[in-house]
């Protein structure tokens, strides 16, 4: 089976698979994609052979005729018209001239099948699995970032190994790796190494012999451009979709445009692959949604189902009291802020995606007209008895989830674990997990292709509904509820209960899974756990908190500095070095030594200006802000050495002067940074450590109170608690 498809500019495609010698290309010259066009609705009168005859006049229409198909899930088969194009790049547009070539109203017509990507399109219409014969080879390519902008390149690095010089010997290192691995994935830093690499092979002065320099293994094909690049806001968050290339032969892996990649490994994207049928290029510069969305065409192209261009399901009918009680998320029991000693979280396994599979719950089957019941907790909703199609998608993912996860269990117990073993098994692991998180969000979705908001708002009650069953059985067992959140709960030993008579957790555990047909698991024990506050109110911060685990060296971290993103990794680090002095000593003057011991560091300018970087997403381009943000004066520096950054992208910067507004305000990462502002990152110290302290009652007033005892502080250091930018 083919691992990647080129479609070239004539109409042909090379199918290309991985063989023991390297790969191998077969040529098609009669593949003809195809989309539909069908009533948007069985009441519509649509003359499809008056609109299949204007369609056969098109010079881009190969043919067309009149099927049988089933438009929706909820309806049976129907005729419709197929339209077979002569090129995959020509479907879309010809797609929108159905409304422009007949006279029917645009409400009245649907097209389906349209808007696939190209490589999919090709594997389902002609029913190719794209996994691999064999383990794929790669190559990486990596250029610093201040050359990323550039036209020619002075530095590159092949796999690790950095090659500096004229473009020439660049150019001939990099044919040179190609020619001794011949490899199959090429790993880029950014996409844009691909043209760039070619642009400086054609305005070569001959200065080396590289009249043969290419990426391609195809000779007549040098490279194609896929995507210009775009920015896009999602749920009110900017993000950057760079342009995208294609080198035949070979698939690409951008690592500035990859999710799974990124977030998993090769492993865990193959596993992918073979769920979804989008080949490794496309699954790595997929979204999770867009994935969730390919393993759901399958399902619906195996079932006769059309996929529709655009979502138009209306939403059904509510009463006003319907809407009120379904108009909620999961259940939440607010953290009791402090400390906790001897505590215990217990999670559902996988529990909403359990919920669609142990409930049936599917778009197709939800509100059905053939039962009046009220199945749904708390809005009676009916649902089928016939299987619905989500959970025909969600079972083996949730089945595979547990094997693995077994595998991954039995692998560490062994005396001499396989490291590559487990590396892999955990790549499945993670890329299958990020596939369930997303099934249940994904069904409230607008622009989802088979979403149903009922469907959401009916495994928010079943999950409301199965937290509280937990709650009552594990109280009722001798346990109090310390915190719960969707499907986690931690709970400690209830002081009024005898331990003689409190029931063993494993034993609550079984009883709660087989009343409510999820797997309730023991996650963790923790010798404690401190749930920290919000910052400008008592009440507890849903999903901040730590813990030492009960039996090991390491502690449980959600929410505060250390798990963000952003955070520079020497403050990081020194709010880990609290949390250690925390838990040896619960004495926050303890911790307080130990920040005293991290600002003399800081203001004698022996930290590392590495250590300080600080990483933020670009909003806007720099005419955009009306502020002088650190952002700005990072933007401006990008824009002074040339380096494109746009919306969306993450910028890297370590703060010199924040007293300034100019471009002199920080030093980009990786700029000859010789110093740094101490009393700007004293403030992102303080507010760690307050992150630390916070539970057990201590605020930044405290902090700061307590440190001018034993130091002399500034005025300014009083006002700098403001966030910062």
């Amino acid at each position: 089976m083919p691992f990647t498809i080129d479609f070239l500019d004539d109409g042909r495609v090379l199918e290309w698979e991985a063989t023991a010698d390297g790969a191998v290309a077969t040529e098609r010259d009669d593949y003809t994609p195809r989309f539909f066009v069908a009533p948007r609705s069985p009441e519509t009168d649509i003359d499809l052979a008056e609109l299949r005859t204007t369609y056969d006049r098109h010079p881009e229409v190969v043919s067309t005729e009149i099927v049988t198909r089933r438009p929706a899930f909820r309806r049976g088969e129907e005729p419709v018209l197929a339209v077979d194009v002569a090129h995959v790049d020509r479907v879309t547009r010809l797609a929108r001239r159905a409304r422009q070539l007949s006279a029917y109203p645009v409400g009245d017509l649907a097209c389906f099948n349209v808007d696939f990507s190209r490589e999919f399109r090709y594997c389902l219409e002609n029913g190719l699995d794209p996994t691999p014969a064999r383990e794929l080879s790669t190559l990486r390519l990596e250029v610093p970032v201040p050359e990323t902008g550039s036209e020619v390149y002075t530095e590159l690095s092949i796999d690790g190994e950095t090659v500096t010089g004229s473009p020439g010997e660049i150019l001939s290192a990099v044919q040179a790796a190609l020619d001794a691995r011949d490899p199959d994935v090429l790993v880029c830093s950014t996409g844009e190494i691909v043209p760039t690499l070619h642009g400086m092979a054609a305005a070569a002065d001959g200065d080396v012999d590289i009249d043969e320099f290419t990426l391609s293994r195809w000779p007549d094909v040098d490279y194609q451009q896929l995507a210009s690049r775009s920015t896009y806001s999602s749920y009110g968050r900017v993000g950057h979709s760079p342009a995208r290339y294609n080198v035949p032969g070979r698939a690409i892996v951008d690592e500035s445009n990859t999710f799974f990649y990124g977030e998993t490994n090769l492993q865990g994207v193959l596993d992918l692959v073979s769920r979804s049928w989008k080949p490794v290029q496309e699954l790595a510069w997929a979204s999770i949604g867009n994935v969730l969305t390919a393993i759901q065409i399958r399902e619906a192209h195996d079932r006769g189902v059309l996929v529709p261009w655009n979502s138009w399901r209306h939403e059904f009918y509510k009463p006003m009291g319907t809407l009120h009680d379904a108009d909620r998320g999961g259940f939440v029991f607010a953290p009791d802020v402090g400390l906790h000693e001897d505590v215990h979280e217990l999670d559902f396994s996988s529990l909403y995606p359990n919920i669609i599979c142990t409930r049936n719950v599917s778009p197709d089957v939800i509100r059905c007209e053939c039962h009046d019941r009220d199945d749904v907790p708390g809005l009676g909703y009916s649902i089928c008895d016939d299987r619905g199609y989500l959970v025909d998608v969600l079972e083996p993912i949730v089945d595979a989830r547990d094997e693995i996860k077994a595998a991954i269990r039995h692998e560490r117990q062994r005396d001499d674990p396989d490291r590559q073993r487990l590396e892999e098994l955990e790549g499945q692991s993670g890329a299958l997990k990020w596939i369930l998180v997303t099934c249940f969000g994904y069904q409230g979705f607008s622009n989802a292709k088979f979403g149903r908001i009922e469907c959401h708002e009916a495994i928010n009650a079943y999950a409301r509904e199965i937290l509280l069953t937990a709650k009552r059985r594990l109280e009722a067992g001798g346990w109090r509820v310390v915190h719960g959140i969707v499907d986690s709960i931690w709970v400690t030993p209830d002081p009024d209960v005898d331990d003689t008579e409190r029931t063993a957790l494993e034993t609550l555990a079984t009883a709660v899974t087989e009343a409510v047909d999820v797997r309730l698991e023991h996650e963790a024990h923790y010798d404690w756990v401190a749930f920290v506050p919000q910052r400008e109110s008592d009440a507890g911060a849903l999903t901040k908190y730590f813990g030492r685990v009960a039996g090991e060296d390491e502690f449980k971290i959600r929410g505060i500095e250390a798990r963000q993103r952003s955070t520079p990794e020497f403050i990081a680090d020194v709010q880990r070095e609290c949390l250690e002095r925390f838990d040896v000593t619960r004495s926050p003057e303890a911790v307080l030594a130990c920040l005293e011991d991290a600002l003399e560091r800081l203001h004698a300018g022996t930290v590392p200006t590495d250590r300080l970087v600080e990483r933020n997403r670009v909003s806007k381009p720099l005419e955009g802000y009306t502020q002088n943000t650190q952002n700005v004066a990072a933007l401006k520096r990008t824009r002074e050495q040339d380096i494109a950054v746009h919306p969306g992208q993450t910028i890297e910067y370590v703060v010199v002067d924040d007293e300034k507004t100019s471009r002199e305000r920080v030093a980009l990462a990786h700029e000859a940074v010789e110093s740094y502002d101490p009393s700007y990152y004293e403030t992102q110290l303080v507010r760690a450590v307050e992150s630390v302290l916070s539970p057990v009652g201590w605020d930044r007033t405290d902090i700061r109170r307590a440190l001018a005892e034993t130091r002399e502080l500034e005025l300014s250091d009083f006002h700098r608690d403001e966030d910062p930018g």
